[in-house]
């Protein structure tokens, strides 16, 4: 069942072959923010590589040594949400319910989990047609299993209506809480999952590439000549089966950001993404010449070696697990067996891994 039959989403979807593999030691998960660790958001590490050129490490508050005048930022403004519920089915069963993304006709994307020894897990035992009850007398009925973009149906994401007492930013900030995986190992504030940049809530998980970003890194970026421009694309769960495609999610690229891009290129300059997701927005709208044009819509692009990139020249991203989908972006990006050096090197110089983990800033040239 497709209830998105008016869906303005970008079909374009191609399986990506397998990802990188390797083994993730459990302590080089950040299992707590930075600043847990006594260290200030731009503190954190930062590796740098080049193709053919080696491997640097860094703090990420010396970002402005690597770049250069005329070079572009391309930053994802998207906020995060509280966009995990507890939830009750008829029967009294617990479950958390995760809002994923926002679809037309005032439908959403979840995913349902129940609870498993102090974290959660997925739960597929749900049915069409259920209704599960929310904190607050809230409501969220269950439709239909969601389809991918290639037709593909979800095992565990779910088209469902929200039926709120009160506005959802509202709702969610009284009644939500952060999604957190079972590595990390308590629960946080927001804060520690917002971006200094961010204007518009709508995200399920931080764009985490942006949150060692400062005002004075930011600061210092534009005083060395680089320019920002902002996009929005809103996340959603990352926690999908290994074996599932990524799921279409909400972009705005403005005309002036696209102006911005293009006119760096032109000048010799780098369009520099923040974020696989600002990569997938902008690459969603560039057409086969790497030229940006302005957008909004759902996308179903997934960034491939064998699609390669178009419009992005750089990339500063986490660090990714093992065979996940953003591994085969970034090695459109970088190409495999540079990915997989700079790995290597993460790997034994012990750099944390997810969202309040260290960084890595791809430079293509």
């Amino acid at each position: 069942m497709n209830l998105l039959t008016e869906k303005p989403v970008n079909e374009r979807f191609a399986p990506a072959p397998e990802p990188m593999d390797f083994r993730l030691p459990p302590e080089l998960e950040a299992s707590e923010p930075p600043e847990a660790r006594g260290l200030e958001r731009d503190a954190v590490r930062l590796m740098v590589s080049r193709p053919g050129g080696g491997v640097a490490h860094a703090r990420f508050r010396d970002l402005p040594r690597f770049l250069e005048p005329g070079d572009l930022l391309v930053v994802n403004t998207s906020g995060t949400m509280k966009a995990a519920l507890d939830a009750r089915r008829e029967d009294g069963a617990p479950l958390e319910l995760r809002l994923s993304t926002r679809l037309p006709a005032g439908l959403w994307t979840v995913e349902l989990r129940r609870p498993a020894g102090g974290a959660t897990e997925p739960f597929g035992g749900a049915s069409a047609g259920e209704v599960l009850r929310l904190p607050g007398s809230g409501r969220a009925a269950l439709h239909a299993r969601y389809r991918h973009a290639g037709g593909a149906e979800s095992p565990r994401l779910w088209v469902a209506t929200l039926d709120l007492p009160a506005p959802l930013g509202e709702y969610l900030e009284r009644h939500g809480r952060p999604i957190r995986y079972g590595y990390v190992g308590e629960e946080w504030p927001i804060g520690y999952y917002r971006t200094a940049y961010a204007t518009e809530d709508g995200s399920a998980e931080m764009p985490s590439a942006g949150r060692a970003f400062t005002p004075e890194v930011i600061t210092r970026l534009v005083a060395r000549g680089v320019q920002v421009a902002p996009l929005v694309l809103h996340t959603g769960v990352s926690s999908l089966e290994s074996d599932e495609p990524p799921y279409e999610e909400f972009y705005r690229v403005p005309p002036e950001t696209a102006r911005l891009a293009n006119m760096a290129r032109e000048a010799g300059g780098r369009v520099v993404a923040v974020g696989t997701t600002v990569v997938r927005a902008l690459e969603t709208v560039s057409d086969g010449r790497g030229v940006v044009h302005p957008g909004e819509g759902w996308t179903g692009l997934v960034v491939t070696p064998e699609r390669g990139v178009r419009a992005v020249d750089a990339l500063v991203t986490g660090l990714h697990e093992p065979r996940s989908s953003h591994l085969a972006m970034l090695e459109a990006v970088a190409g495999r067996e540079h990915l997989r050096l700079a790995y290597d090197e993460a790997l034994k110089e012990r750099y944390l891994w997810h969202e309040f983990g260290d960084l890595h800033l791809i430079l293509r040239f």
